[in-house]
């Protein structure tokens, strides 16, 4: 095996990491689907601490239990999952499963989308807030909050799996991706996992512990929604698009760029609507 990192046109090879994580009998565990099962968990824990933070939350209550976001895990585990397999096929490539319906299971093989994740889990605690009698807005936030963690493990996990690689460049940092051709590319993949997990996780925690905005129901979902919607859009500026979709108009428009456009004005929509909301209460 060549050293992890070597110099080759010009650029970084990829390094040579297994995409199996954990090999045991027939059973292979993907890095991918590790990704996801460690950013629930790791979220869990996280969304815990900050329901057990009785200074963050308006009146010093927060609005649900501990208990409440232990059974509320299924719950998110199957949003996302379907959600974001079922937003794949349709947002970007439907010919493909109709021609092959049993590919649709083979999420080990990746093909998950961020968009039809969110909506999955969006309508996961909607219904689960409902059943409870939580506010929805403040189940929004606290799931927000965590969220980045596994968006960033997940991005980690397509740059392991060489998929989803940049456009071709020259700057040093470029890897020369094992399918990508032998032209250099941006490694697309650890952008995202910069913007959308950790600056997006550090942003989201000054807006909890030092603006105290769990107080104002929405306003963190919203800081959440409208920060990816920006970060995703920027980075589609450096990643290839699908071959099968390619681009959309103008050479540089791309799929994830419309997908993501909604959820910036969307984002914006929210934090304003807890603004205005909050200001009454303040002058009362």
């Amino acid at each position: 095996m060549s050293d992890l990192l070597t110099v080759s046109f010009g650029a970084l090879s990829f390094p040579e990491i297994d995409p199996v994580a954990v090999q045991l009998g027939p059973l292979a565990i993907h890095w991918y689907g590790l990704g996801y099962v460690v950013g629930i968990l790791l979220g869990w824990w996280y969304a815990r601490r900050l329901v057990g933070n009785e200074r963050l939350w308006a009146g010093g209550k927060p609005p649900m239990t501990v208990a409440d976001l232990d059974d509320f895990v299924l719950w998110a585990a199957v949003g996302i999952v379907a959600g974001g397999r079922i937003g794949y096929i349709l947002f970007y490539d439907l010919p493909r499963y109709l021609a092959n319906p049993l590919d649709i299971l083979a999420v080990w093989q990746g093909g998950m989308s961020f968009h039809g994740g969110l909506l999955g889990v969006t309508l996961a605690m909607i219904l689960f807030a409902i059943r409870r009698g939580i506010n929805p807005w403040s189940l929004f936030d606290t799931i927000a909050i965590v969220a980045p963690i596994g968006i960033g493990l997940v991005r980690v996990a397509n740059f392991i799996n060489a998929e989803l690689w940049g456009r071709v460049t020259d700057v040093p940092w470029a890897f020369v991706f094992p399918n990508g051709g032998p032209e250099p590319r941006h490694p697309s993949q650890l952008y995202e996992a910069a913007l959308e997990g950790l600056v997006l996780f550090a942003v989201l925690r000054l807006l909890t512990h030092r603006a105290l905005r769990l107080t104002t129901p929405g306003f963190v979902a919203g800081a959440f929604i409208c920060g990816y919607g920006l970060s995703r859009i920027f980075a589609e500026f450096f990643r290839e698009p699908d071959a099968h979709i390619g681009y959309l108009a103008g050479g540089w428009l791309t799929m994830g760029m419309i997908l993501s456009t909604p959820m910036v004005l969307i984002g914006v929509w929210a934090m304003l609507r807890a603004t205005r909301k909050a200001a009454p209460a303040k002058a009362g």
